[in-house]
């Protein structure tokens, strides 16, 4: 994982390729995949997410409306909940609405509206734009996980883990007993 090193002068220093870079350059690292991190020089402090969202203020600086005002809006009233709840909401509602979708494909079928090969078609093309849903939530994962946002996967793991924890130690107390 590239470190970058930020100095007083605010000028990003790359030590793993040993030359200074812009914020531009650290977000072309991040599209190419690459897990950057970014620390203060003097104090060693992460300044990661910092650097992060100045990327992001560029990038609206130069092409405006690259993120909608809403999700911005949102982002500052909720924080980073506000992507997880995007997330969650479309999740939770595909497979209710695949239901539905069947169902009333099905009656514009019996109705004569639609031929059963129209009907194939568009459950084909469903079932297609459900699959690029998941991979809409893969990346929204990653993206979660670049900008150190916790999902609500990796809450839910270290709940468990610290659960799992607790009961070794609970255990163990038992064991030494008074």
């Amino acid at each position: 994982m590239p470190q970058i090193k930020r100095y007083p002068n605010r000028k990003l220093y790359d030590t793993e390729a040993k030359h200074y870079v812009t914020l531009e350059q650290i977000a072309q690292m991040i599209r190419k995949g690459a897990e950057v991190s970014v620390v203060d020089h003097e104090s060693g402090d992460d300044l990661t997410s910092l650097t992060l969202s100045q990327i992001i203020l560029e990038m609206e600086k130069r092409q405006s409306g690259f993120l909608p005002q809403s999700l911005m809006t949102s982002l500052i009233r909720t924080g980073g909940d506000t992507l997880e709840f995007l997330v969650r909401q479309v999740q939770g509602s595909l497979p209710a609405g695949a239901g539905l979708l069947e169902e009333r494909l099905g009656q514009l079928v019996n109705a004569g509206k639609l031929s059963a090969e129209q009907a194939l078609s568009v459950a084909s093309a469903l079932q297609s734009e459900g699959k690029e849903l998941t991979r809409l939530d893969e990346n929204m994962a990653a993206i979660l996980h670049r900008l150190n946002i916790p999902t609500n996967r990796d809450i839910v793991d270290l709940r468990d883990k610290l659960t799992q924890l607790t009961e070794q130690l609970n255990a163990l107390a038992e064991d030494e007993g008074p």
